[in-house]
């Protein structure tokens, strides 16, 4: 099956070969023969009830610095002139971001979008994890300073972070003494128009942040990932080191909880974090990543995994 793949995603000149998941997914494709077309979301017109997309065919390598090779500029109807659509540009989460997924929904009767659109739009990674909070940490998602000082009265010991961040991006440890609280309750409010979440610390974080990836509701794998010295972030971008790990029982019975969801939702690629081994922080479903470490590790193929069920899942459609 020879497929025509359209990648909404970053710059290809901005991708780290070495460890970026998008880079190893349109390897994989090309093994199997698929054709790539790169676009950004700015590439996208909507006009006379069908959705276009300026885009590039491109040809991948791993060779650093001479990673891709494009080709001319078509205009693409993304609805009749490929088979797949994949979301795969980095957050922000912004009004940009939901606007292209609103585009993208339109399409869906006619192209796989993986991952769905509608429900990339509906499942904000720090929300939707609200679902699974019976296995979350103690968590509350607040404007408030007063609410705030309470929840660090009760638990001693706090993680501030933004709702729409990613990469580890503005994430705070707040001790006791309430130390720089109100600034930073303060500057949270004039840097986003949002609510800001708040968890209990875990102090099980300095032995790592699991990534565990799902494939189509099934577990591919997982990484444990490292803070740095003096860090409460794990995240590879912001400086952790990933690690060889395996799941507990609790991290198994998270991922049966959310396998049949997540499937049903058309979350094909999704990663999820998990500290302790058994407390959910997040459900990373806009541009998951950690593949490339992960199977370095464990000897596996994730990518050929994914294009296995996006395969399936256009046999299903065709059905």
């Amino acid at each position: 099956m020879s497929l025509k793949v359209a990648l909404q995603m970053d710059p290809m000149e901005s991708l780290n070969i070495a460890g970026d998941s998008t880079f190893a997914i349109m390897l994989s494709a090309q093994a199997r023969g698929h054709r790539l077309y790169h676009y950004r979301p700015d590439d996208m017109t909507w006009r006379d009830d069908r959705l276009y997309a300026q885009a590039r065919e491109v040809t991948v390598q791993r060779v650093e610095g001479n990673h891709y090779r494009f080709g001319a500029t078509v205009r693409l109807d993304l609805g009749r002139d490929v088979d797949v659509v994949w979301m795969r540009q980095d957050p922000p989460f912004d009004l940009n971001y939901i606007t292209a997924t609103h585009l993208l929904e339109r399409i869906t009767g006619e192209t796989l979008v993986v991952n769905d659109p509608a429900s990339v739009r509906n499942a904000p990674e720090k929300l939707y994890v609200l679902d699974f909070a019976r296995f979350m940490p103690p968590t509350m998602i607040t404007r408030s300073l007063d609410e705030t000082r309470a929840f660090l009265a009760e638990h001693g010991e706090i993680v501030v972070k933004p709702l729409y961040g990613n990469a580890g991006s503005a994430v705070f440890r707040i001790g006791q003494d309430g130390g720089n609280l109100a600034a930073l309750v303060e500057l949270f409010g004039q840097m986003w128009v949002e609510s800001f979440m708040v968890q209990a610390f875990l102090k099980d974080v300095a032995k790592g942040d699991k990534r565990i990836v799902l494939v189509d509701g099934e577990v591919a794998g997982a990484i444990n990932r490292i803070p740095g010295q003096g860090e409460i972030r794990s995240n590879l971008a912001a400086g952790g080191t990933a690690a060889k790990t395996d799941l507990t029982p609790d991290e198994l019975e998270i991922c049966a909880a959310l396998g049949p969801e997540l499937r049903q939702k058309g979350l094909l690629f999704v990663g999820i974090d998990v500290i302790g081994g058994k407390y959910l922080t997040e459900i990373n479903v806009t541009s998951p990543t950690g593949i490339v470490a992960m199977d370095a590790f464990n000897g596996t193929d994730t990518g050929a995994m994914i294009w296995d069920a996006v395969e399936r899942r256009l046999r299903e459609r065709a059905a």
